[in-house]
């Protein structure tokens, strides 16, 4: 659920003993936002304690003092608010609440008295403390339950699971029907080992003709800096607004093969009255080097580029990570347009504010978080696509599905993956839109990678051990393939995923020709590069896996022959 940007960023609410404010302060360090407890609102207001308030006051008069201050806060606290136990009682309270994204954190009477009586007095279980919160309940289940939003449950767990779980409400995709297709499924193709596209690779089939364009598509990423991705058809008027009225230049980074399309652009900027410089650099990962971000930065220098000009980011991913870091390390950050146009650069690099380079010593080593000012991914960019880039672009669109948007699955499996391999295709658009909208709301919520944010690396780690193992030779999306097929049988053995879950990940995968094993025995080697994966903590290996489809975990240290057993699932 994406955040207004009005109010508190999430509401927590519960009775006694449910956690909220040790899982709000989680919560909120994730976020990188403060977090407000009502409770402690009250006791500032009235300089005295909650229990005392009730002693001398009474139960009413405390109710009024809740209720002015959940009302305040409402208004004016945008970070992480947990609410009393009792403050949803409140008929405004409750109509205040509509149209927040609200969590009912759940607990049984055993947990609930046990975690009260570690933490000091609650007026309201005085007594008989477990006959009083079943009584507690009966009363006020009812309103936690439609006020809240979403439920997680916090007997025998600890707060760091129980955050997670909070923190993944937040990307819960909102259902939408999925359009009917019936064309023939396409023969699968055997992917790539390649990195770079073989000579002469034949493109992915033009769209066929088709109705008018459906307008763009804008999905906005919220956080500090917020931003809009636009998804459709001849979007190059998006550039334009996107550099916006104080650039006076604008730098077009672009490789060889779009030096075209960065004309037409520098003549669009030209003839509104922009300095605009096309600036030609190597394909793929070999622009990503400090020689070719140091030509940038000399050519920024020569044209005297300011605080207020722009760079422009055509081309995959590469570029835009490469471009990026220009724009990030120029005057300590300038404007940046990412303008992707592979389905990989639409769906992952470009969107999230990540930028970097590559060193002898690894791959996106060296970087920073600098969010663009938006992102325009013109869908007419994959009519011209190799066939086999299109295809491992899915891969990653394939992740967004089994970690938050079952809907993608659905639309693969439709079809047999014929009209997601069609450029053109409103399916395929469908599907670039939804993982898009997936990464917007991870990215939105946790932009420096502090808790959520891990979650887009499903099937990363192992993917990347293949990347490492075989010198960067295959391609990305190939790679997470074969790492979501692991992480789910490394799920099943350790008794997170189901039999049928894991048959899933091969079927939707083998649909769009993507491979679901990896044929070298290299497992010493693969075992070695996963150790040095950047979410390892201490010599712990962690692993994104899910409990379901839509649920990802974080599994900790699990036991070799939990990994052995994985690893014997893929080997071709």
């Amino acid at each position: 659920m994406a955040h207004s940007g009005t109010g508190p960023r999430l509401i927590l609410v519960g009775p006694p003993g449910a956690g909220k404010t040790t899982v709000g302060e989680l919560v909120a360090a994730t976020l990188g936002v403060p977090l407000c407890d009502s409770d402690a609102e009250v006791e500032r207001l009235a300089g005295t304690t909650v229990p005392e308030i009730f002693r001398t006051r009474g139960e009413s008069e405390f109710r009024v003092l809740e209720h002015d201050a959940v009302t305040r806060l409402l208004s004016e606290h945008d970070g992480v608010l947990a609410l009393g136990g009792g403050a949803v009682l409140h008929p405004g309270t409750q109509a205040a609440l509509a149209g927040h994204h609200v969590v009912f954190l759940d607990v049984d009477a055993d947990h609930a008295v046990a975690r009260v009586a570690r933490s000091g007095a609650r007026p309201l279980l005085e007594g008989d403390p477990a006959a009083r919160f079943e009584a507690l309940m009966t009363a006020r289940r009812p309103v936690y339950e439609r006020v809240a939003t979403a439920r997680v449950g916090t007997g025998g767990r600890t707060a760091e699971d129980v955050a997670a779980d909070v923190l993944r409400t937040l990307v819960a995709p909102a259902s939408s029907a999925a359009p009917a297709t019936s064309p023939a499924p396409a023969a699968p193709q055997a992917p790539a080992s390649s990195a770079e596209p073989a000579p002469g690779p034949a493109p992915a089939s033009a769209p066929a003709p088709t109705a008018p364009a459906a307008p763009a598509t804008r999905i906005t990423v919220t956080g500090a800096a917020p931003y809009d991705v636009v998804v459709g058809h001849g979007l190059d008027g998006e550039v334009l607004d996107l550099v916006g009225p104080d650039a006076s230049r604008v730098l077009l980074v672009h490789p060889a093969a779009l030096a075209g399309r960065a004309e037409a652009l520098r003549a669009e900027l030209a003839a509104a009255g922009r300095t605009a410089l096309t600036h030609e650099v190597p394909d793929a990962e070999s622009a990503k080097t400090l020689d070719v971000v140091a030509g940038c930065w000399d050519l920024l220098g020569e044209r005297r580029f300011g605080r207020d000009d722009a760079v422009v980011a055509l081309g995959g991913g590469a570029t835009t990570d490469m471009a990026g870091f220009v724009a990030a390390t120029w005057l300590r950050g300038i404007r940046l347009v990412n303008v992707p146009t592979t389905l990989l650069g639409m769906v992952d690099a470009a969107v999230g504010g990540k930028t970097g380079i590559n060193t002898a010593a690894g791959k996106n080593l060296v970087g920073s978080f600098h969010p663009p000012a938006g992102v325009v991914c013109d869908l007419d960019s994959l009519g011209t696509l190799p066939a086999v880039d299109l295809r491992a672009g899915l891969a990653e669109v394939v992740k967004c599905g089994f970690i938050a948007d079952e809907e993608i699955l659905r639309l693969v499996e439709a079809d047999g993956g014929a009209a997601a391999l069609r450029p053109g295709s409103p399916v395929l658009r469908e599907l670039v839109e939804r993982a898009v909208a997936v990464k917007a709301r991870v990215v939105g919520a946790d932009l420096r990678e502090a808790g959520l944010r891990e979650i887009l690396n499903y099937g990363h780690t192992f993917a990347h051990a293949i990347e490492r193992t075989e010198g960067y030779t295959w391609r990305h999306g190939d790679a997470v393939a074969v790492g979501m097929v692991f992480a789910a049988e490394l799920a099943r053995a350790a008794g997170h995923l189901d039999e049928t879950d894991v048959r899933r990940h091969r079927g939707v995968l083998e649909a769009l020709g993507l491979p679901t094993a990896y044929g070298e025995d290299r497992w010493p080697d693969l075992l070695d590069a996963m150790a040095s994966d950047k979410k390892v903590r201490g010599s712990t290996l962690r692993f994104v896996v899910l409990d379901a489809v839509g649920r990802p975990t974080i599994l900790r240290g699990p036991a070799p022959e939990q990994l052995e057993a994985a690893w014997a699932a893929v080997r071709g």
